[in-house]
């Protein structure tokens, strides 16, 4: 061989090696999944990073993810949506409830008194009444899953609340405008603001408490600025609950092989539903039980005073079926159908 020869065999050994490499580098895809909390959250390490690692070994490496937590390729919770949609992330996890009337069918999730107070049953009713009646909503997106963050409960820093008379003159953290409108019609006062900033909020007196799941308190450490947390019995509708979002850039979606199509659609629909409910149930008992331990009070509200708190705010329920029934969507039917879903899915007694 002379050297001319040589030369060539090595150019073309060089570029055969690099057209491989490029051609191991095409096959992989990297999906930008984006979210609003913290790395120390349970959604982050117990949904988001075992949903990764699931959909990389099923694919055989092919497909890989790069968490974005806490906001950190920009804009704010109600823009992830739209991150989304535009392809900033290829996936994020965020609440419809945070784009007031942008997903109206979804609207009857958070309906007070219509579904299951926990994570697991509370996400396999979201999920059910999702299929059914509101894809509608999200025919911009991939729905990877739609999923309960549980029913909230009433904490309170001074005085305990038991009925809905407690609630008068409260000024108490909302996470949403449905819950907002639920303590409104009771007589409380509901303050819109990010769960981060309710413990401050409750330590200088701003706030006499909040309404949130009680998987947050611990995390945000409101369990130790309150002393009364009020929830209803287990197979009871819970007060109010907001529904949770994994959404998939649908461009993204169908530019995959249907080999890793497949690997998404595996581990994603029911399954990711009830792993994340399951989270939700697991941080919920576990912040429960160590609220208990360190001497803060869980109250139980009576039939009595719980269906009082029913009749007082069922006029939310007739207002959204009025809203939703003008936009040209069958309020009556979505009320319905949610409830009926809801109680599938109570334990019942």
């Amino acid at each position: 061989m002379n050297q001319y020869t040589k030369k060539l065999a090595t150019l073309s050994t060089m570029m055969a090696l690099a057209f491989s490499s490029s051609a191991l580098q095409a096959q992989t895809v990297t999906i930008k999944f984006s979210h609003f909390l913290g790395t120390n959250h349970n959604f982050h390490t117990l949904v988001a990073q075992p949903w990764c690692a699931a959909i990389e070994k099923d694919s055989g490496g092919k497909l890989k993810c790069q968490i974005y937590p806490s906001l950190q390729l920009g804009g704010t919770p109600p823009q992830l949506a739209d991150q989304v949609k535009n392809g900033v992330a290829d996936v994020v996890w965020t609440s419809p409830s945070f784009s007031t009337g942008r997903f109206p069918r979804t609207e009857a999730l958070e309906l007070p008194f219509t579904l299951p107070p926990d994570g697991l049953a509370g996400s396999r009713a979201m999920w059910e009444y999702t299929q059914k009646f509101g894809m509608e909503d999200f025919k911009d997106f991939k729905v990877l899953a739609i999923f309960s963050a549980s029913n909230v409960v009433i904490s309170t820093a001074s005085k305990p609340v038991l009925t809905a008379q407690d609630l008068k003159g409260l000024k108490l953290r909302s996470p949403s405008r449905f819950t907002s409108l639920f303590l409104s019609s009771l007589g409380g006062t509901p303050v819109i603001m990010p769960i981060a900033q309710v413990t401050e909020a409750i330590s200088k007196g701003v706030v006499d408490g909040a309404m949130a799941p009680w998987e947050v308190l611990p995390a945000t450490k409101v369990d130790e600025v309150t002393k009364f947390h009020m929830e209803g019995d287990a197979k009871q509708p819970g007060f109010s609950q907001t529904p949770m979002a994994v959404l998939m850039n649908k461009a993204r979606y169908e530019s995959l092989t249907p080999e890793l199509k497949a690997v998404i659609d595996k581990n994603s629909g029911l399954p990711l539903v009830e792993m994340a409910g399951k989270v939700w149930d697991q941080g919920n008992s576990e912040a429960r039980k160590k609220m208990t331990a360190q001497g803060n009070k869980v109250l139980i509200i009576k039939d009595v005073d719980y269906n009082a708190m029913k009749v007082a705010s069922k006029s939310v329920e007739v207002e959204w079926v009025k809203q939703a029934t003008a936009r040209g969507l069958d309020g009556v039917k979505l009320a319905a159908e949610v409830h009926a879903i809801g109680n599938k899915y109570l334990v019942k007694k």
